[in-house]
């Protein structure tokens, strides 16, 4: 027979289904708050670098990173006290994420300058993917997931064609125009060359002779073609994973519904951490 829980293991299971559950009120309602207040504090590191607004407000700016800081602190604390593997979680990508997310101004404290790179707190949007767990949004992951492992070997081969063709045109602008007309080295001749094939065309180099004038006029035509390409390819093989269910990997982790437990036992009936019944399905 089960020994009943204690107070303390009620309450961090509680915090544990609040913090890490994306499928209740509460757990949905922690990663809207949360999410709120990593934009907020990235607009307030924003704001600060804006000169006059931060010789107004800069006190006021420094008490809302402060109180920004200490709930990121508290959050970070309580990760680490309702997971079964702590130094997992510190270790982990998001674990360190969020770490470093709470560490600068701390540091400010000591070193001049250093909570400037608070602004690595936009990394913590990674966590919108959990707010956004869901079947729907679960299966349409893999389809894109799907359709880009399957395009790797296309793309990868279209890339090595757009550099090799992208030295060629290089060395040939390098020798048509010269270093009098800008196109100073052969590095510096590709570099306009993949500028004018991507369509983004700084202006900074620019062609003047006919015959490199007509060069570049093919150059920009063929670039429309090219941003077309990658795009053709991808969604190609993102079609045929729509109509083919069979294409789409089943995950390997069996998620909990209520606390998002994950890696239980294949034909597991219960949740081990929070006893949540799974469907029989």
């Amino acid at each position: 027979m089960r020994k009943p829980k204690t107070k303390f293991k009620l309450l961090r299971q509680k915090i544990y289904i609040i913090i890490h559950g994306s499928d209740t009120v509460a757990g949905r309602l922690f990663d809207l708050i949360l999410l709120g207040l990593i934009l907020l504090s990235i607009f307030t590191v924003m704001l600060e670098t804006v000169k006059g607004f931060n010789a107004k407000y800069h006190d006021q700016l420094i008490i809302i990173e402060w109180i920004i800081t200490i709930l990121f602190s508290i959050e970070y604390l309580l990760r680490i006290f309702t997971t079964n593997k702590p130094r997992r979680y510190i270790f982990s990508f998001l674990g360190i994420i969020d770490l470093i997310a709470i560490l600068p101004m701390y540091l400010s404290l000591f070193l001049v300058g250093s909570k400037v790179f608070s602004v690595i707190r936009a990394l913590r949007l990674l966590r919108l993917f959990k707010i956004l767990n869901n079947p729907q949004f679960t299966g349409q992951s893999h389809h894109l997931l799907t359709a880009l492992n399957a395009s790797r070997r296309k793309i990868t081969i279209f890339l090595y064609f757009m550099l090799i063709s992208s030295i060629l045109i290089g060395s040939l602008m390098y020798l048509i125009e010269g270093e009098e007309n800008g196109f100073t080295s052969i590095p510096v001749s590709i570099y306009w060359t993949i500028v004018t094939l991507t369509t983004v065309g700084y202006g900074d180099i620019s062609p003047v002779t006919p015959l490199g004038q007509f060069i570049a006029s093919f150059v920009m035509v063929l670039g429309y073609g090219i941003i077309a390409v990658p795009t053709g390819i991808v969604t190609a093989e993102f079609a045929k994973t729509n109509t083919n269910p069979a294409a789409i990997p089943e995950p390997e982790n069996n998620q909990c519904g209520n606390c998002g437990a994950e890696n239980h036992y294949k034909g597991a009936q219960f949740c081990y951490h929070c006893g949540y019944p799974f469907s029989s399905d």
